[in-house]
């Protein structure tokens, strides 16, 4: 049967090809978007779609449709974005989950919190499993993001509790691939727009600081599975892939696979920017029968292509 499902967020990165997989499943798509860090041009090719529907719309205002399930995209996710407007991104992640869950309590829709690793901080305990509390700043100038994020995980499993809303929580660890804004300020974009240009490559700390590279496909994939995992298991658990790289790794990576003669210079570390960052996916195995299988290199080579196409 064609499940009616709608994706706040979803002209996004990970939100557009969510979009285009829930479609091509044979489902009935309203994407919610305000715009403010997704982009048409990301939804173009599903327009005219008649089973995709697009509503120019911002989650801390209610929204009244119909729907069987609801994937909640909708926040900025890098830092040049999110410490933009701080404020609006407490807002986006809190009051836009307290609409949310609102809705799906009211249509009796099954929805799924994309919650982030960032709700582990700059984590005292590597790598990190679903059970870590996290070492989170309250006052820094990540706790705009860091903070909603946590807060509206809370809101989840109050609703969850008290109005029996049935609540997926899943924690996305670093993803990459095409439709990434080329100007998000994210390690693998920002390396690849500066190698494709020419430019000196910015490396922030001594390079020797990590993380963990799940391509788009292989995320959309485990959300997907979580969304459709049995009843009454919520999560949270961890989506990302296992394979730790440091950032040295994957600026000289990316050096190699565009060709570039881009140099790599050094710049300090910005604050409460994590050394570390790993996810346990043993949860994720168990439960979703979900693993990674797409290697950086390869996924690497397809972003590459698609940030040829944009720049």
């Amino acid at each position: 049967m064609r499940k009616r499902i709608l994706v706040t967020g979803g002209a996004g990165f990970l939100g557009s090809h969510l979009c285009k997989r829930l479609l091509n499943e044979g489902n009935e798509v309203i994407c919610a978007d305000n715009l403010f860090t997704g982009n048409k041009d990301n939804i173009q090719e599903l327009m005219s779609n008649p089973h995709f529907e697009f509503i120019r719309h911002d989650v801390t205002f209610p929204l009244f449709v119909e729907i069987d399930e609801i994937y909640n995209l909708a926040c900025p996710a890098s830092p040049v974005h999110y410490q933009f407007d701080p404020v609006a991104t407490t807002k986006t992640s809190v009051v836009g989950a307290i609409n949310m869950l609102g809705l799906a309590k009211r249509t009796k829709a099954k929805i799924l919190q994309a919650s982030t690793s960032e709700v582990y901080g700059d984590p005292e305990v590597h790598p990190q499993p679903e059970s870590y509390r996290g070492s989170v700043s309250t006052t820094g100038i990540r706790a705009c993001y860091d903070e909603g994020k946590r807060c509206a995980e809370t809101l989840f499993f109050d609703y969850y509790r008290q109005h029996e809303v049935d609540i997926k929580v899943m924690r996305i660890f670093n993803t990459y691939g095409p439709n990434m804004n080329p100007d998000d300020g994210r390690v693998v974009s920002n390396f690849i727009v500066q190698a494709l240009r020419g430019e000196d490559i910015t490396m922030y700390g001594t390079g020797e600081q990590s993380r963990s590279f799940c391509y788009v496909d292989d995320l959309i994939d485990g959300m997907i599975r979580l969304m459709n995992s049995r009843d009454g298991f919520t999560g949270p658990v961890n989506i990302g892939n296992p394979v730790e790289f440091t950032m040295l790794e994957l600026a000289e990576n990316i050096i190699r696979l565009t060709g570039s003669k881009s140099k790599i210079i050094f710049q300090p570390l910005p604050q409460d920017d994590p050394l570390q960052r790993q996810p346990i996916i043993d949860m994720a195995k168990k439960e979703l029968g979900w693993e990674p299988h797409i290697k950086l290199e390869d996924g690497l080579v397809k972003t590459i292509e698609y940030f040829k196409s944009v720049i």
